[in-house]
């Protein structure tokens, strides 16, 4: 094929042969793999039968109804949005992120579950004044031991992973033998003691357990009122459901990839029927009551964060993609596309590329259902939140194809209709009463971020990669995007302690994943001393002597307490003054600095506020690195309980950098632990 049949029928497809990186220089796109992704594209669609711009009304419109529907949200004035738009906070909100698997307590079972969510969200509400908890996405992994340890790697994004379940709280755990109580205690007790440990989690030993004590409960008879609660529960759930519990099932038998089942198992219409009966069926139904389980206590968990005067409350998280092997893949073969890997094109960070290992939406026949499968993915994850956010949000826009076999630099982007699928987004949103947020981080075209904006859907602006125009840090805080979260960094990079002691560079040196650790390391350093200098001009450095001895001494901060102590002083005279930061004071000013931008929300890291230093993940790695197995520790590497939060004087410190300063002293209240 010539060069010019490739960009006809590139054209042809809405796809472009060319694009801009990230230095915004125009890159060539690979003819083989342009050729590629066009022959997994098929022929373009007719005009006006569904190609892009050919979506209907149905997923991009909201009904004056669907405005005031979504009891599991808080209300007022503030939140009625302008018609098939979400609602924005008109003041300022700041809660915590957290990878909650990470997070364990004295109860939980070696792992965060969804009544260490709730617990937290108690806490953070009633004493922090904390408006919203951003957890990881809770997707749903292999039924049976192995389980994967990446969130965003899921079996089925529609569906929550039971590990997250807190046995002792489903109500049929109460009656309960006395041997099979004691079976479960047994089970439990040697991970509540793992728990306590700073261990990496075991997601195999924790499920292996927690599957034998679901099954036990699962015996247990449940009431008229509960089985009715799960007969409705299956109703509204309909087919998703039955092919979820259907592959779960077939699973347990044949492994969780489907591509290596028996040729008529690939087949959901022939496989679903099979796992109706016998042995499979009890199975299947195993699995459905599992999710009845994780939709309830994730509801609960909801309920307790707006009880505890949030009004946003949890925010989750949406995976970009899923295994090729699981069940979404599998029960949507027709419109994922095989032999394709969604990615992204190198950057300054990964500068060879990104490839997920994910199916991609296939574009045309996407549009032909009216982008029903994604509203309906989209209403399911709204259903027990505030708010969503939507990693790598420009796949509503456009996708980076990888073929099988390339390497993640050579891919092209290819589109999608745009207004239909941000519209699902948006009136999805606008029917729970919810707020959208986009991760828009990387490579991105500028149009993309003043669109979503528009739409009111927030992005996502991270301090370490915040940048001007010209690609230089961002440190003028007034400069920073008001119709946004704010952070200072995510899952993929350290926490601040991390950063600041050099751990980022020598951790990925380590491993060979950098050209040049001493070009790093003088880029780091550079980096550091840029903000430092910024933090110092915005009067956050030095850190006010009562933040730092309350930091040195074990004390509680106040809310009253200024983070900076340069009020009444020259630059030049607190520069003179300075001691080097410690990772701790460095932590409050960087909040500080966040708390000075327009931003709507600020995200507060919960690694950072205990003063974490190991990264969840770093992308690149596989086995090399325990990527989203790390639990919450302090700078020392002790492990961090819930329990243990509100004692912490660092996270009062962050607390009171990013909280308005005329409320009551957190330190001095000092609040209890919900138990």
């Amino acid at each position: 094929m010539t060069h010019g049949e490739l960009i006809r029928r590139a054209k042809a497809h809405g796809m472009s042969a060319t694009y801009l990186d990230w230095r915004g220089e125009p890159v060539q796109v690979d003819p083989l793999a342009l050729a590629a992704i066009l022959d997994a594209l098929g022929d373009p669609p007719a005009l006006g039968a569904g190609g892009s711009g050919g979506l209907g009304a149905s997923a991009g419109s909201a009904t004056a109804d669907s405005a005031t529907a979504g009891g599991a949200h808080a209300g007022g004035a503030d939140r009625v949005p302008p018609a098939g738009r979400p609602w924005l906070p008109q003041t300022r909100r700041w809660g915590l992120t957290v990878q909650l698997y990470s997070l364990r307590s004295r109860s939980s079972w070696g792992h965060g579950d969804l009544r260490d969510l709730a617990d937290l969200a108690r806490w953070a509400g009633r004493q922090l004044g904390a408006n919203f908890i951003l957890i990881n996405p809770l997707h749903a992994t292999e039924p049976v031991p192995p389980v994967s340890d990446s969130p965003y790697l899921p079996m089925s994004r529609r569906y929550i992973s039971p590990l997250y379940v807190r046995v002792e709280d489903i109500a049929e755990f109460a009656r309960l033998g006395v041997a099979a109580r004691q079976l479960v205690e047994e089970l439990a007790d040697p991970l509540r003691a793992a728990s306590c440990t700073s261990e990496l989690i075991d997601r195999n030993r924790v499920w292996a357990a927690k599957l034998r004590a679901l099954e036990l409960v699962h015996m247990v008879r449940r009431s008229d009122e509960r089985e009715a609660a799960f007969r409705a529960f299956a109703r509204r759930e309909g087919d998703e459901l039955t092919a979820w519990a259907a592959w779960c099932a077939l699973a347990e038998v044949h492994g969780p990839d489907w591509r290596c089942w028996p040729a008529e198992l690939a087949d959901p219409a022939q496989a679903i029927p099979l796992a109706a009966k016998g042995r499979l069926a009890e199975r299947a139904a195993f699995h459905a009551w599992l999710q009845w389980l994780v939709d309830e206590q994730l509801a609960s968990a909801q309920r307790a964060a707006l009880a505890a005067g949030m009004d946003i409350g949890l925010i989750g998280d949406l995976a970009v993609g899923v295994h090729p092997g699981g069940a979404d893949a599998w029960a949507h073969q027709d419109l994922l596309v095989r032999g394709m890997s969604v990615g992204a094109p190198p950057d300054s960070f990964n500068q060879r590329g990104q490839s997920w290992g994910q199916p991609p939406w296939h574009p045309h026949r996407l549009a032909a259902t009216g982008a029903r499968p994604l509203a309906d993915l989209l209403r399911a994850s709204y259903r027990h939140v505030g708010g969503l956010r939507v990693d790598h949000v420009m796949s509503l826009m456009r996708l980076w194809w990888v073929p099988d076999g390339m390497s993640p630099d050579h891919g092209a982007y290819v589109n999608y209709d745009y207004q239909a699928m941000v519209g699902a987004l948006t009136s999805e949103a606008v029917r729970a009463s919810a707020i959208a947020i986009g991760e828009d981080l990387g490579t991105i075209d500028p149009w993309i971020r003043g669109y979503l904006a528009d739409q009111h859907v927030l992005g996502t602006e991270l301090l370490w990669f915040a940048r001007e125009l010209d690609g230089t840090p961002l440190l003028d805080p007034r400069r920073w995007r008001r119709i946004c979260l704010a952070t200072v960094g995510t899952h993929d990079v350290p926490p601040i302690s991390g950063f600041v002691t050099g751990d980022q560079v020598s951790v990925r040196a380590r491993l060979g994943l950098l050209k040049d650790p001493e070009a790093e390391r003088g880029s780091a350093a550079l980096a550091l001393s840029r903000w430092r200098d910024a933090l110092i001009a915005e009067r956050l450095l030095p850190v006010d002597p009562a933040v730092r001895a309350a930091l040195a001494g074990g004390v509680g901060v106040g809310a009253g307490v200024a983070v900076g102590a340069g009020a009444g002083l020259a630059v030049g005279e607190r520069v003179g003054r300075q001691a080097e930061p410690t990772p701790e004071e460095f932590t409050v000013a960087l909040y500080g600095f966040l708390a000075l931008t327009p931003a709507l929300l600020i995200g507060v890291s919960l690694a950072d506020a205990v003063g974490d230093r190991r990264t969840q993940n770093i992308p690149g790695t596989a086995r090399e690195y325990p990527n989203w197995r790390v639990p919450l520790c302090n700078g020392e590497g002790e492990a961090v309980l819930l329990e243990d939060l509100d004692q912490m004087p660092l996270v009062h410190a962050v607390v009171s950098a990013v909280s308005p300063h005329d409320r009551e002293e957190f330190g001095a209240a000092g609040g209890a632990f919900p138990s």
